[in-house]
């Protein structure tokens, strides 16, 4: 029997609903990039360094990951819809408060308290999309995906601009496009009905069963590496295009501006092929491009080959990791119907913790060339196929 019934009276078509989520998910994005460009005038007005500004970034993503830690239980046994306009409402509070700061101490302060409570929101998101498309997560979450990637591509845009008044208009804009939000979520966000549990479930014990789930182990550590191979292109590829290739700013983000593309279109593919193929092939499929991609940008940083070739590997790369991840997070996604709040919250904490190690590891294997950056990001794709090399045997046998 199942245990989630969607109310009638807030139903809500998937075309509406999709770009609703996005909207939610895209509330992060858009508040780590958006006030990128007035760091520095942000460590004049606070009296501080640059370090300590851009310290607010591990700070925000610290505050995010422990508040999906909390949050993601309370997704599966709260009103989902009343958490998402908790996770909003105090992102509002936070964005305002943050205009009153008068030292770097507030500023850091209210930057993890805006995270950690932000992540309510955006925690019941996976799981209100495995109830809405059900065998076809894959392609629901290909689509939020493909939407919400615009947030990161305009935020640092609209942040210069922005600051072209003041450093103090970004986060109260950011209020201003959260309560927009909180308004559309109010009147069109379904609510989730739950009958009570027969047997009640703990915090602890609702981690438990999402961890020891065998089905979702490998797939599990299959989205964490990946997500160490995508930080590692985040972290790294500045320092490659502009100091190992010596490209402007402005082909930069040209360069930059492709590989998101590259993304949205490799999410545009899944949506189209997944329904009919199923997640674990789609995951296969990219996992193949993956393998031969990374193998090929290691052997031209190995020749140190011109930037075309990098730029070349990088493209089709870069899309093969979006597909391997989003079908993963279905795959996981899949195996739970009343963890699923807390299964999102060990993928979103795994995949935070395992990126934070992206920019230490590139360090102590720095060289001044593009070739750790590949070799990491082969490294990654590797442990991904011996993840995948057991559900690979089975599919094999199965057809056999």
């Amino acid at each position: 029997m199942n245990h989630l019934k969607i109310s009638e009276q807030t139903e809500l078509s998937l075309k509406l609903l999709l770009p609703l989520l996005a909207a939610v998910i895209a509330i992060s994005p858009l508040a780590i990039d958006m006030y990128l460009p007035a760091m520095p005038i942000l460590a004049e007005h606070l009296s501080t360094d640059m370090p300590m500004v851009q310290n607010s970034l591990s700070i925000y993503l610290l505050g995010y990951a422990l508040g999906l830690l909390f949050f993601g239980p309370q997704a599966d046994k709260r009103s989902r819809r009343k958490l998402v306009m908790l996770g909003i409402s105090g992102f509002i509070v936070m964005s305002i408060a943050i205009t009153f700061v008068t030292s770097i101490e507030q500023f850091l302060s209210c930057r993890f308290f805006q995270a950690f409570i932000s992540s309510a929101a955006t925690v019941v998101v996976p799981g209100t999309i495995k109830e809405r498309y059900g065998k076809d997560t894959a392609k629901g979450f290909s689509y939020v995906s493909m939407i919400m990637m615009v947030a990161p591509m305009i935020a640092p845009a609209i942040g210069s601009v922005l600051l072209l008044h003041s450093w103090q208009l970004i986060f109260l804009s950011l209020a201003a496009y959260s309560f927009i939000i909180l308004l559309l979520v109010y009147r069109f966000l379904p609510e989730v009905k739950r009958e009570k549990n027969l047997v009640p479930v703990s915090f602890l014990q609702r981690y438990k069963i999402v961890l020891s789930n065998k089905k979702s182990q490998l797939n599990i550590v299959t989205s964490m590496v990946i997500s160490l191979a995508f930080f590692a292109y985040i972290t790294a590829i500045p320092f490659v295009y502009l100091t190992v290739f010596n490209v402007s700013e402005f082909e930069f983000s040209l360069l930059f501006a492709v590989n998101v593309l590259a993304l949205m279109t490799a999410h545009f593919i899944n949506t189209r092929l997944v329904s009919r193929k199923g997640s674990f092939k789609m995951l296969t499929y990219g996992l193949i491009v993956a393998l031969c991609f990374s193998s090929l940008l290691v052997a031209v940083n190995f020749l140190q080959l011109p930037l075309m070739f990098t730029a070349v590997a990088v493209l089709p790369l870069m899309g093969s990791l979006s597909m391997i991840a989003v079908n993963a997070d279905a795959l996981i996604m899949q195996e739970f119907t009343r963890e699923s709040g807390t299964a999102s919250a060990v993928i979103g904490t795994l995949r935070f913790g395992i990126g934070a190690l992206a920019g230490p590891i590139l360090a102590y294997f720095y060289d001044g060339s593009a070739l750790p950056f590949a070799l990491l990001m082969w490294c990654s794709i590797i442990v991904v196929l011996l993840c995948q090399l057991p559900n690979m045997t089975k599919s094999i046998e199965i057809k056999d």
